[in-house]
């Protein structure tokens, strides 16, 4: 499935995601006081991040507290307010959680609601690197924005282009997006494209839950890779390892998708890599450690290599 932003055809308004990163939580208790700042309207997702010990971090997966994450004008359906959360579904993340989307809460004030013949333009414009400065109309930086953040374009100028942005227009360098029909969606990548369009993240550290350059898990960074080529697939690995085009171990290539399986390989899915070519795959192994590019013999992996999928043509 090619990667579109989905919107309700009936609604007159729709919610966008107003932070650089908004985190989903399982529900409005999950979040601690260690987690302010990526809960908070602006965010600061690098400070929250890096200033998480390892048990703050791994105890997001163990104490299942974080369900996924949603990036700057990622439009959200809301289904339920409570007090200052909105129990929301995300359209552009597949999930056998709902089949609207990926569940799950968040703070209320990292949601704006707009009007959606005001969004909705013949142009979206895509940060194609790292990370992005969004800037105001005098330049001045406002706010750090992930890799594969989409913003519908309002004007093309010489060297910025000029965005619509749930807190109003702003501006993005030219050299840092880009710009596609939004009825045709991302161009699709082949499949050595799906490697390369997320190497530059060896060394970045995991996230629970992470859907951003500012931290992935595994399931994230394939979502992330394949995005980034214009195929949307589900956000989990479970999911992930039930769609796309099934692919015999013996006859694996590069840009598919490896899972990997608790029991030897027989037990429930764990993990997904991203297969490199020569018995290599890119993966965002666990909390602690960083995106790396691994040899799969004579490792865990080996053992627990239990299918693959490939969605790129």
């Amino acid at each position: 499935m090619m990667f579109k932003q989905t919107f309700d055809l009936f609604s007159k308004e729709i919610w966008i995601t107003a932070v650089q990163v908004g985190t989903v939580w399982t529900n409005p208790q999950s979040i601690r006081e260690i987690d302010r700042e990526g809960t908070m309207m602006p965010t600061d997702i690098d400070h929250w991040i890096t200033s998480l010990s390892y048990e703050d971090s791994l105890a997001l997966c163990d104490e299942n507290r974080i369900q996924t994450q949603t990036l700057f004008g990622e439009p959200v359906i809301v289904t339920e307010i409570k007090g200052d959360f909105a129990h929301v579904i995300i359209p552009s993340q597949p999930s056998k959680k709902d089949e609207r989307g990926y569940p799950g809460w968040m703070p209320l004030a990292q949601i704006k609601k707009v009007k959606k013949q005001e969004w909705i333009k013949p142009q979206t414009a895509a940060v194609t690197i790292d990370k992005a400065w969004l800037e105001m109309f005098d330049a001045e930086k406002e706010m750090k924005l992930s890799y594969l953040t989409l913003l519908p374009v309002e004007n093309i100028h010489h060297d910025r282009v000029e965005v619509i942005t749930p807190l109003g227009n702003r501006f993005l360098s030219k050299e840092d997006v880009s710009i596609f029909p939004t009825k045709e969606g991302l161009s699709c990548g082949e499949a050595q494209d799906i490697v390369k369009s997320v190497e530059r993240f060896v060394g970045l550290q995991y996230f629970w839950g992470g859907m951003s350059a500012f931290g992935y898990d595994c399931s994230g960074l394939a979502y992330a890779a394949h995005k980034a080529n214009g195929y949307l697939i589900p956000r989990d690995a479970g999911d992930q390892a039930k769609a796309g085009v099934e692919v015999p171990l013996t006859d694996i290539k590069k840009g598919d998708l490896l899972f990997f399986a608790y029991k030897a390989g027989k037990g429930s899915i764990h993990h997904v890599g991203i297969y490199e070519g020569k018995g290599k795959m890119l993966h965002a192994p666990q909390t602690g450690k960083g995106v790396e590019s691994t040899m799969i013999a004579g490792t865990k992996y080996e053992k627990e290599l239990c299918a693959a999928r490939r969605y790129a043509r």
